[in-house]
């Protein structure tokens, strides 16, 4: 090609095409077809009819459900709010009840409840519906949580290039003390939007904005640390990771169970899942499960941790072979010849970041 212009723009081209091809990948493969696969729910007795009543539902669910059967209703609704099932059936001839628990997954609750609502009417009754942990009035979908995860992660993503690319002249430490700065300052912010804004959060302000902490201080310096190594490329993969594989494992809009086996995985350990089930156990659950939540936080962190110190070992490193010896003072004379190549390549790599800030604010 024999036009360097049209190449450069061909060149910056490729991460808006790749970005649009994987969104559609990740999104419509995430969330279009949302179908159970082993959703777990329980049906409520010891009798031999509960069991042969839950047999039959599970034989006719195939792998769309895994049913199990519980001894009372106090057992149930301790499932309900420990996350181990979805949803529990308690049989009655005359008034079935379904329990659920809305600030789980209000997705989850709806999916039950199109399983039993059609077996309750086989029997002559309305089923009557039970929301054991339902969410605030304030988010009464329970998907708040989902969109407070998404404006954190684009403060922190989008800061990465001003961190990295503007920030590239300053040394590791001082780019270091920065991102602890924006991560403060955007987890600040997501406090603020869960609480006096719009109200998600009506306790554990502290907790949430903790926890917000953790996620944005993850995702900034794995991006800074990366962002040595990929250059204009760190914003295409800060946006697999922390978009396309983050939003889609959260669990903010559906569970696991009703994802297919590939983003349910990724739920177990993705740094997004980490924080929304974080959020929804200290907000609605009592702190159940909210250890393995902080902790899976941390170690992505701890993962950022190790990237920006790599980086900086390697800065230091490139630093040193550049320059083996004494720089020459401002009043030796004219700059030698050999430091031109050097300047321009500084000068492109000035033009580059300016063009990297501005796509990623474009994003």
């Amino acid at each position: 090609m024999r036009s360097p212009a049209l190449r450069h723009v061909l060149t910056h081209l490729i991460t808006p095409l790749l970005m649009c091809l994987g969104m559609g990948l990740a999104y419509m493969g995430a969330f279009v077809t949302p179908e159970p696969h082993h959703l777990p729910v329980a049906v409520v007795g010891t009798a031999p009819e509960a069991k042969v009543f839950a047999q039959t539902v599970k034989d006719a669910a195939g792998d769309r459900l895994d049913v199990r059967t519980v001894a009372d209703r106090t057992h149930a609704v301790e499932l309900l709010t420990s996350r181990h099932v979805t949803g529990a059936y308690v049989p009655s001839a005359k008034a079935p009840e379904l329990l659920v628990a809305g600030a789980a997954s209000d997705m989850g609750a709806t999916a039950v409840e199109k399983v039993f609502t059609p077996i309750a009417a086989e029997r002559g009754a309305p089923l009557k519906v039970t929301d054991v942990a339902p969410p605030v009035a304030d988010d009464p979908t329970g998907q708040g949580l989902f969109f407070l995860l998404i404006a954190l992660s684009i403060g922190s993503y989008a800061s990465v290039a001003a961190l990295g690319a503007a920030g590239a002249g300053l040394a590791m430490r001082v780019r270091a003390l920065l991102t602890l700065g924006v991560s403060a300052v955007v987890s600040g912010i997501g406090a603020l939007l869960a609480g006096p804004v719009f109200r998600l959060a009506h306790h554990d302000l502290a907790g949430v904005w903790g926890m917000a902490w953790l996620y944005s201080a993850g995702i900034l310096f794995i991006g800074v640390g990366l962002h040595t190594f990929l250059k204009r490329w760190t914003t295409l993969t800060m946006m697999v990771l922390f978009v396309m594989l983050n939003f889609t494992s959260s669990g903010g809009l559906f569970r696991p169970e009703l994802q297919n086996g590939f983003f349910g995985t990724l739920h177990a350990f993705w740094n997004g899942a980490g924080f929304v089930e974080g959020v929804r156990s200290l907000l609605y659950f009592g702190g159940d499960g909210l250890a393995h939540s902080a902790w899976t936080l941390a170690a992505w962190l701890l993962a950022g941790l190790a990237a920006t110190a790599t980086a900086a070992l390697y800065e230091r490193t490139r630093r040193a072979a550049a320059h083996p010896g004494p720089e020459t003072g401002a009043g030796d004379g004219p700059a030698p010849a050999a430091t031109r190549p050097a300047r321009e390549a500084a000068r492109a790599e000035e033009r580059e970041a300016e063009e990297e800030v501005e796509e990623t604010v474009g994003v």
